[in-house]
């Protein structure tokens, strides 16, 4: 059950609007549903973890665990506008694996997979807990690096291309080599998609030019 619940959420966005909503008719049902007073703290308790787990869910890439597409589309805007307000850095990073097709089409979807998912882990192991990942799709993922400049988001980038680039990925007993492309920018634009814009530009130099590497 609890799987096939999981399943159905991946495949269905909930918008904030609607979890608000959903929020409020909690907090109704429980003021108003006739509740035994020596249950109704553990149906309350039942209630709000089954919305946390809910909202969490409508947020989350279900297989690699990293927020979805949707919540970086309703994140990155926010963060740009905040950075521009305030006069704080902020890095963007789309991150590609590199010939990511060849990778099913020799090993299986099941491999590939597998390679997300060390992928994602490997790129949440190496930011900081401030900065916010996404699966952006596919094989892609975006990493917006808060209060960091291009110079300062060097370091973290180049050092996840190499984690990569040398990692064991094993497969059923078979060695698989993963390299990623990354373009990453600065947010000295004046509105959020020229801001995508030029870290998507640079992704694709990166990868037109070799692969492997990081440009910015």
């Amino acid at each position: 059950m609890s799987d096939d619940f999981d399943s159905l959420m991946n495949d269905f966005d909930i918008p904030d609007e609607v979890m608000e909503k959903i929020q409020k008719n909690i907090e109704e049902i429980i003021t108003n549903f006739p509740v035994p007073e020596d249950n109704k703290l553990d149906v309350i308790k039942k209630i709000n973890f089954m919305y946390s787990h809910t909202r969490h869910l409508s947020l989350t890439d279900g297989l690699t665990g990293l927020y979805n597409r949707r919540h970086f589309d309703n994140t990155v805007e926010r963060e740009f506008l905040r950075s521009k307000r305030y006069g704080g850095d902020l890095t963007i990073a789309i991150i590609d694996i590199d010939f990511f097709k060849k990778i099913n089409d020799t090993y299986g979807h099941l491999c590939g997979d597998y390679v997300l998912k060390e992928v994602a882990y490997l790129i949440m192991d190496n930011f900081r807990k401030t900065d916010l990942v996404f699966r952006y799709g596919g094989e892609e993922f975006v990493a917006l690096l808060t209060e960091t400049t291009l110079e300062s988001a060097k370091i973290p980038l180049e050092r996840l291309r190499k984690t990569i680039e040398k990692y064991q990925f094993v497969y059923e007993g078979t060695q698989i080599n993963v390299t990623i492309s990354i373009g990453a920018a600065l947010n000295t634009f004046e509105t959020v998609n020229e801001f995508l814009s030029s870290a998507d530009k640079a992704l694709y130099a990166a990868k037109n030019s070799g692969r492997n590497k990081l440009i910015i």
